[in-house]
């Protein structure tokens, strides 16, 4: 990452802090009697490697260890006159760890309370906060972040003390108590209106509570301002064992809930008392995988009106084998097919020929699944259908090529007899094989909607005419079991309007979630296939739970696949169940897609033979 200014990256990314520093520390053994803060000066390598962690689990920014070396708190371990000392090798040590990355000076309360409450006046506190700022600066940092205040007065002091020193971003984080006010009865309306008129560039929420009632706090926050908002939740309550504190929140806990804080409008999400670079990783996957919802999606418009003497588009009806049917309302049943991670499709080609003398009418290629590097399913949708005879759906993302990449594949596409395309925004490559891999996300699977029909209409990228369009059957992704579904179903209808002809969802294991989604969609003439998984084992059940993005596994599947001990009879009730599902969506959808899980095709045509 190049340390371009925090305020213009935040502008177009979604920014992950790293997690606790002071519990980490005391789980790496150093005990609550030491001055954690001059482990700067002590103990530099414990430190450096504790900021390595969570640069390595993925965070955008690291904090330094100095949230309480201000002199109020340095005074307590008799180390006030080390403060310039310990504040400058503290952010020189997070900025060695760092490199290009983010280092956020960090900076606490004083640790007393200030008039009428205490004895420290305002203009004492913005002294101190002043003289901590000041040597931050001096080692190099990138931003500021004031957390876990409770005096929103002393909040304010501090601001004033940043301003003074330096003109660098600044985030302002205060803590609640359980009762959603600080322990000083401010409410967060009132909270807002304070930091609102502050000239701070992000205000947020740190320390005390755990993800959901912070996730609360948020949804309200959210409303109060305009300013970007940031959430650090501690991992849940701590509990005392055997004589040391231990928070209870897991850190796929905190991937649920980084997907909640983003969906509910959060910027900026990191960990604070409890966490880990455990929990911090898997904040870091559900930034991966909704990073590229922020990018913009109007790069890509439709033809504009107007006589451009273009030829007709190819009728739907026309497109292809898989169109037509799908126009006359015919029930459609697809399998999909993954591509090797070499170059032999043996394997593919008898799975392709099983499939065609069964009846299916299509083999679905997903493009780089969780961001693998396998075959490029062009290649391998080109030799099915020439070799074996049958239609294929290409599935086509966005992570990999940039827009004239994009045109050429598609234009090369059509040419080879490719007649049906799912856009789809692809999964980030942090998710899978290399994940220092880059990815381009110049669009994501709306502005692909846009860019496929414009080649539909005889236009490419610049609205250029390309002579003959393209005549591609247009299918588009859907996860009906979005944490977001107003989000889902806002997409869904915006990648309908740019032109998508029929939709494929995520795997199904709830039915009740699909129809409430296609219910609410209103769209009920739009064609909707729905994806079937067959379970084949519980360790593969519990698999697609935890780790596969948009897929919800209700418990009581779970369970049911669990009461088998052998995994022969695992996979019956897996096969069962898919069959089961497969029935269920037949009278509300127009078609399923059943994945041959580990390539084992003839598990996706058991299922298949419930319904065609």
């Amino acid at each position: 990452m190049k340390r371009d200014s925090f305020l213009t990256y935040l502008e177009k990314n979604l920014v992950l802090f790293d997690g606790a520093m002071g519990t980490y520390i005391y789980q790496k053994g150093i005990f609550i009697d030491k001055c954690y803060d001059a482990l700067n000066l002590s103990n530099p390598d414990l430190i450096q490697k504790i900021h390595e962690e969570y640069l390595h689990a993925g965070a955008h920014v690291i904090e330094t260890n100095t949230f309480g070396a201000n002199p109020y708190q340095l005074r307590k371990h008799n180390l006030q006159n080390e403060l310039h000392q310990i504040n400058r090798r503290g952010a020189e040590i997070a900025r060695s760890a760092a490199g290009d990355g983010f280092v956020a000076g960090s900076m606490g309360p004083l640790g007393q309370n200030l008039h009428p409450w205490g004895e420290i006046t305002a203009a004492e506190a913005r002294k101190a906060f002043r003289e901590q700022a000041a040597a931050l600066l001096q080692g190099n940092i990138d931003l500021f972040i004031l957390e876990t205040f409770q005096n929103l007065n002393e909040l304010e002091e501090a601001v004033r003390a940043v301003r003074e020193t330096a003109h660098l971003p600044l985030i302002a984080q205060l803590s609640l108590q359980e009762d959603g006010r600080t322990i000083f009865g401010n409410s967060l309306e009132e909270i807002a209106e304070h930091l609102n008129v502050l000239d701070v560039d992000v205000i947020g929420l740190n320390c005390v509570l755990g993800p959901k009632q912070l996730l609360d706090e948020l949804e309200k926050l959210i409303h109060y301002t305009a300013k970007p908002v940031s959430i650090m939740p501690n991992a849940g309550l701590p509990q005392r064992v055997d004589g040391r504190m231990f928070y209870m929140s897991t850190p796929d806990y905190f991937g649920v809930y980084a997907k909640r804080f983003i969906d509910a409008g959060a910027r900026i999400i990191g960990g604070c008392c409890g966490t880990s670079p455990e929990h911090i990783r898997k904040m870091a996957e559900v930034i991966a995988q909704k990073q590229t919802r922020l990018h913009r999606q109007d790069k890509i418009s439709l033809p504009p009106s107007g006589p451009m003497n273009l030829p007709d588009p190819v009728p739907i009806e026309k497109k292809s084998k898989l169109a037509a049917k799908i126009h006359k309302n015919g029930y459609v049943a697809l399998v999909e097919m993954v591509s090797p991670k070499g170059t032999d499709i043996t394997r593919q080609i008898e799975g392709a020929e099983k499939c065609k003398a069964f009846g299916i009418d299509a083999i679905n290629i997903p493009d780089g699944p969780r961001a693998s590097a396998r075959m490029n399913g062009l290649a391998l949708a080109v030799k099915l259908q020439e070799t074996v005879g049958i239609e294929t759906v290409l599935h086509y993302t966005c992570r990999d090529r940039n827009l004239l990449g994009i045109q050429s594949d598609l234009l090369g596409a059509s040419l080879l007899g490719i007649k049906n395309i799912l856009a789809i925004t692809g999964d980030p490559p942090k998710m899978g094989d290399y994940p220092d891999a880059t990815a381009v996300f110049d669009i994501d699977s709306i502005g692909l909607a846009r860019f496929i029909s414009n080649l539909n209409h005889g236009l490419d990228i610049g609205h250029n005419p390309i002579g003959s369009p393209t005549g591609f059957l247009l299918g588009v992704g859907v996860d009906p079991s979005s944490i977001n579904i107003a989000l889902e179903l806002d997409r869904f209808r915006q990648k309908i309007d740019a032109g998508a002809e029929f939709a494929i969802t995520q795997p199904v294991f709830d039915i009740n979630t699909l129809e409430r989604f296609l219910d609410k969609a209103s769209r009920s003439a739009f064609p909707v296939i729905a994806g079937i998984w067959p379970l084949i084992s519980m360790r593969n059940a519990e698999f697609m739970k935890n780790e596969v993005p948009g897929v919800h596994i209700p418990d009581d599947i779970l369970k049911r696949i669990s009461q088998y001990g052998s995994k022969e009879d695992q996979l019956k009730a897996g096969i069962e169940i898919a069959r089961e599902m497969a029935v269920q969506v037949k009278s509300f959808t127009q078609g399923i897609q059943i994945s041959a899980p580990f390539g084992r095709v003839q598990i996706a045509l058991d299922v298949a033979e419930t319904v065609i």
